[in-house]
């Protein structure tokens, strides 16, 4: 009985890894940075794999069977991703945990915006969202997200149509663009 809870979680960590490798791949497709406007930069690639994992959850929050447990794990590897790479970055132990509550506020604070404009099948809202996320020295100044609103819309769409078979393998894939 407790050989099979060790199996069961080893598989889980199995299929966490291989899903938050997707989403990881998946953010880092240059035609986001050179079509898109989103600037190839440290805050420009924490965006784009939040909006990744904010469209993932949201498939996986209609799955009705461990998809809700794997995605719990795949936010729970982002925020040791993110704090392993403010380390690298030269932020001390006393720091880390300022910036990790930052970024974890930014989380949060975009998931709620996205997904109201997703809700509402708002895609001129989503496109201000990001633009003002993204770009958020610019303002209006800065370039249009609209491209990235219309892709996340058709993402949420593919990945809608997903099997749940893929979604509790870690088997997920987002359609990006250029492929």
């Amino acid at each position: 009985m407790v050989f099979g809870f060790f199996r069961q979680k080893r598989n889980n960590q199995v299929i966490v890894e291989r899903q938050y490798g997707a989403l990881t791949a998946a953010a880092r497709t240059p035609a986001f940075y050179l079509d898109m406007n989103v600037p190839d930069t440290v805050i420009g690639r924490f965006e784009l794999l939040t909006i990744m994992l904010i469209l993932y959850f949201r498939r996986t929050a209609k799955s009705p069977r461990s998809g809700q447990e794997i995605a719990q794990n795949i936010i729970d590897a982002f925020f040791e991703d993110v704090d392993h790479s403010i380390r690298e970055l030269g932020v001390g132990d006393p720091g880390v945990p300022k910036r990790m509550k930052k970024l974890a506020g930014m989380y949060y604070g975009r998931l709620e915006s996205y997904a109201a404009a997703l809700d509402k099948n708002d895609r001129e809202a989503l496109g201000a969202a990001l633009k003002r996320n993204i770009h958020p020295e610019e303002g209006e100044a800065a370039p249009s997200m609209q491209a990235l609103a219309d892709w996340m819309f058709a993402a949420e769409q593919a990945l809608a149509a997903l099997d749940e078979n893929e979604i509790e393998t870690g088997m997920a894939r987002l359609a990006v663009p250029g492929t």
